[in-house]
C-alpha cells in the first residue's frame, strides 16, 4: 500500500547526476538475460588472485582474538610504519608514520571524506575533466560547486592552468589531480607538478593528488609523488590505493599521506562518520607493502602483455593511438558523429563486449570511451575477433 507520507531526500543528493555505472550494470543484466556471452572491459576491476603472502597474513590475523574488536581510527602503528617505509622505498619521500599517515577503507572513501572535510556549501573546487567520478561527487555531496578544466589530447591530458579564470582561482578551495590518470592513461611530468604546486600556493588551494595507479606502469616509467616537488607538503595531500597495485580491490584499503594539519582534518571527518580499516585487512596490507616486489611485478607484466594485445587489436580496427606508459586503460575516440553511450550500447548488444562510455567521466568526454584491460589474453583476443566480425571500426 502506498504511504501518504512523502519524505524527501536532501536537495544536494537529488541534484547529483545519476551514477552512470549503475546504468551500465543494467545494460549488462539485460545482455545476460538475452544469453549474450559478456566480455566486460568496462569497470576497472582487477582480475586474478591477491598475492599469496597477503592472503596468508589475513588468515593468520583472523585467528587472533585481538583482531576481532574495533580497529584504530588512525590505523595500527605497525601499518602506518609500513606505509612510511614503502613511501620512502618507492618514492624517496619521508613521511612521519604517526602524524602524517591516515589509513582508509579504500581510497574512494578517503577522497570523498577530504572533500567533505574542507568544503562548505558554495565553495568552489577545481576538477579536471575527464575525471574519476568521486573527485567531483564528493564536492557535490558537500554542497560545493565544481569547476571543470577540460583535458585534451593536444595538451597531453594535463589541465591548462592559465585557462582557469582568475575569479575561480581566487575562490577555489581544493584542486584534485589524478596522475597516472583514469580514464586517459596520461602521466604528469615534473614540470607540470612544479607548476601546479606553485599555482596552489599562490591561490592558497589544497592540492589533492590521487595516486591510485602509481604502481601500474610500463616501459621502466616511474611516476613522481607530489611530495617529490619541493614545498608540496605545505599545500598537498596524496592518496594511495591497494586495489590495483596488489589485486586487493575487494579488501577496501588505502591511505593518505600529508602534513599533520591535513591528516588531522581528514581524521576528524572519518572518526565522526566511520570506523577504521579492519585489523585483519591492515595486517594483510602490511604483508603487501613488505613482500618481495616480484609479486607486484607479475601483476604489471600481465597487464603489459594485455596492453599489447589491445593496442594491436584497436590499430587493426582503425584506431591509431599512443600506448600509455601507465594505468590499465585505453582512452579512445568514438567514431565520428556518435555519442559515447549510443556507441558503447550498440557494441555491447552486437558483440557482447562492454566498454565504458566517456560521458561517465564528465561533460567534456562524450566523444571518447574507456577500455579496461581486465580480462585474460584469450578473452581479449575473442573480443577483437567479435568486433572485427561485427564491422566495428573507427571511421
Amino acid at each position: 500500500m502506498e504511504t501518504a507520507y512523502k519524505i524527501k531526500p536532501a536537495k544536494r543528493i537529488l541534484e547529483i547526476p545519476k551514477y552512470i555505472f549503475a546504468e551500465l550494470n543494467e545494460w549488462k543484466d539485460e545482455a545476460r538475460a538475452q544469453g549474450i556471452d559478456l566480455i566486460d572491459l568496462g569497470i576497472g576491476n582487477p582480475d586474478g588472485a591477491t598475492p599469496r603472502p597477503v592472503v596468508e597474513a589475513a588468515l593468520k590475523s583472523i585467528q587472533m582474538p585481538e583482531s576481532h574488536g574495533y580497529p584504530s581510527f588512525r590505523g595500527k602503528d605497525d601499518f602506518r610504519r609500513a606505509i612510511a617505509s614503502w613511501m620512502k622505498r618507492r618514492y624517496n619521500v619521508d613521511v612521519d608514520p604517526i602524524q602524517e599517515v591516515q589509513t582508509l577503507i579504500g581510497e574512494k572513501e578517503g577522497l570523498a571524506n577530504i572533500a567533505l572535510a574542507y568544503s562548505d556549501p558554495g565553495d568552489i573546487n577545481i576538477v579536471p575533466d575527464p575525471y574519476y567520478p568521486v573527485l567531483s561527487r564528493g564536492s557535490w555531496v558537500a554542497g560545493a560547486q565544481v569547476y571543470h578544466v577540460p583535458l585534451t589530447d593536444e595538451n597531453d591530458y594535463l589541465p591548462d592552468l592559465d585557462s582557469i579564470p582568475e575569479d575561480i582561482a581566487r575562490k577555489a578551495k581544493m584542486f584534485f589531480i589524478n596522475y597516472p590518470n583514469n580514464p586517459t592513461g596520461a602521466t604528469a611530468p615534473r614540470e607540470f607538478l612544479e607548476k601546479i604546486v606553485a599555482y596552489c600556493k599562490k591561490y592558497n588551494i589544497l592540492l589533492v593528488s590521487d595516486m591510485a595507479y602509481g604502481e601500474v606502469c610500463y616501459d621502466n616509467y616511474r611516476p613522481l609523488s607530489i611530495f617529490n616537488i619541493e614545498g608540496a607538503k605545505d599545500i598537498a595531500v596524496e592518496f594511495h590505493s591497494f586495489s590495483k597495485t596488489f589485486n586487493m580491490a575487494g579488501w577496501r584499503a588505502g591511505f593518505a599521506v600529508g602534513n599533520k594539519e591535513f591528516i588531522d582534518v581528514l581524521y576528524a571527518m572519518k572518526s565522526n562518520i566511520d570506523y577504521g580499516t579492519s585489523s585483519i585487512v591492515q595486517d594483510a596490507c602490511i604483508a603487501a607493502l613488505e613482500m618481495d616486489y616480484k609479486y607486484v611485478q607479475e601483476i604489471m607484466d600481465k597487464y603489459n602483455s594485455r596492453r599489447e594485445i589491445v593496442a594491436q587489436g584497436f590499430n587493426k580496427l582503425g584506431w591509431h593511438m599512443k600506448r600509455s606508459s601507465a594505468t590499465m586503460y585505453f582512452w579512445l575516440k568514438v567514431p565520428e558523429g556518435r555519442h559515447s553511450k549510443e556507441f558503447c550500447k550498440e557494441v555491447l548488444f552486437k558483440t557482447g563486449v562492454m566498454f565504458t562510455p566517456g560521458i561517465a567521466f564528465g561533460q567534456y568526454s562524450d566523444d571518447h570511451f574507456r577500455v579496461s584491460i581486465v580480462q585474460p589474453a584469450e578473452r581479449l583476443l575473442e573480443a577483437f575477433k567479435r568486433l572485427d566480425a561485427s564491422g566495428i571500426r573507427y571511421m
